[in-house]
């Protein structure tokens, strides 16, 4: 590049020289333009620099998976199971429909497993395809007479710890005494209920944020919204849930 620059260079000044001699008068020649800035890098599946356990232990897992070792996959599939079964459950509201449409997030995630790039964690990418399929899911059951609210203190996915897709904080832990049980149960009943009718986007991010405790930057990461959006968009999931509460606050 900067041979062919300065024999560019050369012939301009010959050019503007015979210009000056001959007595015609000629604009400066504009600079040469610079060399295109270089595409930023691709993160690469080989590149485990500055990866925390759980990515280091994804990344290893999904190299091992894309040269078909079966069991690869499955230790995926078992380390974030709960987490996917939880937000498609509390998304669609329907356990059989949950257990298959999470089976169809999986499987997706197994075909499209070639074309992950490591471009961020794999399990935003995995939220990402999730949240997906149940937009897709939830418009093709709109309309149709469906059955959404499910109990879910009563669910296993309710119970795990919260890096397992459980409640960041369960009502319960808030009443205290054994007597309360009851009222707790109710509390979350109401929630799962109420949580389901509102619109999709201020469900799932509830679901992200508030039931699961993903950090804003995954939350991001997997809905691709802005920061001011989401927050904005997030607060009010919030005032809308609430007002849905008050009757059971009472």
């Amino acid at each position: 590049m900067g041979a062919t620059l300065g024999t560019s260079d050369a012939r301009d000044d010959d050019a503007a020289g015979r210009a000056e001699t001959n007595g015609d008068v000629i604009a400066p020649a504009a600079a040469p333009p610079g060399p295109a800035p270089a595409p930023p890098a691709v993160p690469d599946l080989d590149d485990d620099a500055a990866l925390d356990g759980q990515d280091l232990r994804d990344r290893r897992l999904i190299r091992r998976a894309r040269n078909g070792d079966a069991r690869a996959f499955e230790e995926l599939v078992q380390h974030y199971q709960h987490r996917i079964f939880g937000l498609v459950l509390r998304m669609i509201g329907n356990r059989q429909e949950a257990e298959d449409l999470a089976q169809e997030v999986f499987i997706t995630v197994h075909r499209a497993l070639g074309s992950y790039r490591g471009e961020g964690r794999f399990y935003t990418w995995l939220y990402r395809i999730a949240t997906n399929t149940c937009k897709n899911r939830i418009k093709y059951l709109r309309g149709r007479n469906f059955h959404r609210s499910v109990p879910v203190e009563d669910s296993p996915e309710a119970q795990a710890p919260q890096a397992d897709g459980g409640p960041a904080v369960s009502l319960q832990s808030h009443i205290a005494g054994p007597e309360a049980t009851v009222e707790g149960s109710r509390l979350e009943a109401a929630i799962a209920a109420e949580l389901a009718q509102l619109e999709p986007e201020h469900r799932l991010l509830i679901v992200l944020r508030d039931v699961q405790g993903l950090s804003y930057g995954d939350i991001l990461r997997i809905t691709g919204l802005q920061e001011g959006t989401l927050k904005s968009r997030l607060h009010r999931a919030r005032l809308a849930l609430k007002d849905r509460l008050r009757p059971y606050m009472r």
